[in-house]
């Protein structure tokens, strides 16, 4: 943070004018969204008002005047900047588009990146933006923190989360909805370490400047209560150490990190980084799926290679509508379709594998034997702590990060959420059912049932199982592990033509031994963490360790086999008990797919920015940086595109 411009975390609210220091000299990059049109014109005029009286000699206004004036001026300055969240008049239903329109940039995917760098670039651009879900406002599995497991289990059509399983056997999920992954996901905010950033050529300072503008909207310091304290002290207990306090930074030791709810529990997604955009500037057109990118006529730009000219979408109700970019130097299609959509995009536009694209009878654009290489996901593997005492709901707010290779966190909260109310879009009712967050059934799978046996009523039946089980017994919480990186990696195929589907991912889990390495140094602390004094008050003391690990690895977390020794040995825990966390990436890979400026190898006028082009997971949680990517990439282009006007 620049010295001399500390602000303390917000409770919640807009963005706001305030502290603010920037190293470009354009209002537009600032970190408040900048005024109106009309607000400066207010402004000039009441500036050449007050500097006319002063030269004929009038030094002084009545007092009650000069006071109406300059409210009406704070009042007038105040309403006329970039609309607020919810209330977006730009954001509309793809079914209400034209069925041909044009734009200076078409930005496929309203997610983590997209919605930041789409409000970036409106600044001085026509901007649209395709998001292939709803919106995120109104659905209080989104917003309130205690529903947080209700939105992953809801598997409905219009669910704001996608389910897919990996070749793995691993249950995972894809953002389907405005504001993508930061609508679903635990809400922890930390930013990328300072290796991490000199290791992917990003300007330090503009990285600073990106994530300040973020974490003016959706950052907050959460309220650390009895469950989290007791993890904060048993991971210093146990040589975690140092203690870092409170902080975004990514450091050895253990701290708070920031969180995406504020105090009220009440969730900030990258949708509301739309209140930077300039609304007259931009089009967020809702359930848009991109079927294709559309190419230039004759198939080359100026260089003589493919260049992209459009993208084909397709609304709710199954029409086919065309966005173009305008002519003119600069304008790009840019994917921010994520880990999963990105490269399945890509595809299905004819850039990837050649022999992938053929069998499914997909014309070759470019050749780029890369696309959907490189696939990753931070495995993830936890032991559950029932607990004699009341404990908060609480989601991920301290972090051990280990000089080994392996972050500690935990969550808690009776069933790890709250009775299910709503669905889809939170409009539609359904009986109140438990919960139980990240090892239900609901939310993973049976890995007990056969594979053609795993339907929808088998994983009811077990869920009504588990709610006739005594409440205490999931009174509690649980800690869990994630490997840095990881080392191991695996691909991504797509299945089929249709954008709607799941393409075929596997991710190779343990595959390196370096990562099995690290879990079980994992699972190995947490096992120390609960055996501390801090944690005395929430384990029953004739509960051992081992029966503990017995107890976790039976729960149905993924769809595959158990053994009998799998929790006795820890290698054998780590590989039956996998689960993801949600920080799966690649498959556009900088340096494979795109260069250092995210443009895809190969061909014009298309860039790839969201965690797609990441080789490794930044910090302990990446959505800090995907939305600072984001920023960062938006001010990037604008700045090229200034550049290249200024030498015309």
């Amino acid at each position: 943070m620049a010295v001399g411009c500390r602000q303390p975390p917000r409770e919640f609210g807009p963005p706001s004018l305030g502290c603010h220091r920037s190293s470009s000299p354009i209002y537009f990059l600032s970190l408040s969204p900048p005024p109106s049109i009309e607000s400066l014109y207010f402004f000039f005029f009441f500036f050449f008002f007050f500097k006319e009286i002063d030269q004929m000699g009038i030094r002084r206004l009545q007092g009650e005047w000069f006071l109406l004036l300059l409210l009406l001026l704070l009042c007038f300055v105040g309403c006329c900047h970039s609309e607020q969240a919810p209330n977006y008049t730009f954001v509309k239903q793809a079914t209400e588009a034209p069925a041909v329109s044009y734009y200076d940039y078409i930005i496929v995917g309203g997610g983590t990146a997209g919605c930041p760098l789409a409000a970036t670039l409106s600044r001085t651009s026509d901007v649209l933006l395709l998001e292939r879900g709803g919106s995120p406002y109104g659905n209080k599995n989104i917003s309130n923190l205690a529903f947080f497991a209700d939105t992953l289990a809801d598997v409905s059509p219009t669910s704001p989360s996608q389910r897919f399983v990996s070749e793995d056997g691993v249950f995972n999920a894809r953002a389907r909805v405005l504001g993508g992954g930061s609508c679903l996901n635990a809400g922890f905010y930390t930013r990328a370490g300072a290796d991490y950033i000199r290791g992917a050529g990003w300007d330090a300072t503009l990285v600073e400047e990106s994530y300040r503008w973020v974490e003016k909207v959706v950052a907050f310091e959460p309220p650390v209560r009895q469950w989290q304290s007791a993890v904060r002290d048993g991971l210093l207990e146990v040589g975690i150490t140092p203690y870092n306090g409170f902080t975004y930074d990514h450091l050895y030791g253990t701290k708070v990190g920031g969180t995406i709810f504020d105090r009220n529990g009440y969730r900030h997604t990258a949708a509301d980084l739309l209140a930077y955009a300039d609304p007259a500037r931009l089009t967020v057109l809702l359930r848009a799926t991109a079927e294709r990118i559309v190419w230039r006529g004759d198939g080359k730009g100026r260089r003589g290679r493919p260049a992209a000219q459009g993208v084909v979408f397709v609304d709710s109700a199954g029409r086919r509508r065309q966005a173009y970019l305008r002519k003119g130097k600069g304008s790009e299609v840019i994917v921010a379709a994520g880990a999963m959509g990105s490269p399945q995009l890509l595809m299905l536009s004819g850039v990837g594998p050649r022999e992938g694209l053929e069998r499914l009878g997909i014309g070759v654009v470019a050749e780029r034997d890369m696309v959907g290489k490189g696939m990753a996901d931070n495995p993830m593997n936890a032991i559950f702590v029932p607990s004699p005492a009341p404990v908060e709901v609480s989601l991920i707010q301290v972090v051990g990060i280990t000089r080994f290779g392996t972050y500690i966190e935990a969550a808690s909260g009776q069933y790890f959420g709250s009775p299910s109310n709503s669905g889809g879009d939170g409009d539609a009712a359904r009986p109140p059912a438990k919960n139980f967050g990240i090892f239900s059934p609901q939310t993973g799978q049976l890995s007990t049932v056969p594979p053609k046996q795993r339907t929808q009523e088998a994983l009811d039946r077990a869920a009504r199982a588990m709610a006739r089980l005594d409440p205490a017994a999931f009174q509690g919480g649980f800690i869990l592990e994630k490997i840095v990186g990881p080392v191991s990696r695996g691909h991504l195929e797509l299945r089929t033509r249709d954008p709607h589907d799941n393409p075929s991912v596997t991710f190779n889990y343990f595959q390196d031994p370096i990562d099995l390495r690290r879990c079980v140094d994992g699972i190995k602390t947490i096992e120390k963490v609960i055996q501390s004094k801090a944690f005395d008050r929430f384990r029953y003391p004739d509960i051992s360790i081992q029966a503990l690990a017995n107890m976790t690895a039976r729960f149905p977390v993924n769809l595959l086999p158990r053994h009998d020794n799998d929790s006795r040995s820890p290698e054998q825990f780590c590989r039956d008990t996998v689960m993801t966390i949600w920080h799966y990436h690649g498959g556009c890979q900088v340096g494979r797919v795109v260069d250092g400026d995210y443009r895809v190898l190969g061909v014009d006028a298309l860039r790839v920015i969201d965690g797609s082009t990441f080789n490794f997971s930044p910090g302990t949680n990446p959505q800090a940086t995907v939305m600072m990517l984001g920023r960062y990439m938006g001010v990037k282009i604008l700045e090229e595109r200034l550049r290249a006007t200024e030498e015309d």
